[in-house]
């Protein structure tokens, strides 16, 4: 395994906590701007520990950090962890890109020039 790849645990929580739309819209956010979960929670029409929690699964997927600045907690994101979805991503696409190219090239057989 390359050292910088996601393993499978790691590219499981990672969809896992992607695969809801709060979850998404908070990694937006927090890219965006560093929040606190306060200020994460007033944008959303659920409470603040469901927040929270969303925050948590994003936290364990290290797709976001949290940082302590005084007596506020900030949510930031973990860019490492998303640079690195992001090239397991593209290495799906490349094997899908391939896979179709090699469709191509079966579809399409040379034309006989003589």
């Amino acid at each position: 395994m390359v050292v910088d790849e996601l393993d499978a645990d790691e590219a499981d929580s990672l969809f896992h906590a992607l695969a809801d739309r709060t979850r998404r819209d908070i990694v937006v956010r927090v890219i965006e701007r560093e929040c606190s979960v306060s200020e994460l929670a007033r944008g959303y029409a659920m409470s603040f520990a469901a927040v929270q929690k969303h925050v948590a699964v994003l936290e364990r997927a290290h797709l976001v950090v949290k940082t302590r600045r005084g007596r506020e907690v900030l949510v930031g994101p973990d860019v490492a962890t998303i640079a690195r979805g992001s090239r397991l991503l593209r290495r799906y696409e490349d094997l899908w890109r391939g896979r179709v190219a090699r469709m191509d090239a079966l579809l399409d057989p040379p034309i006989d020039q003589d």
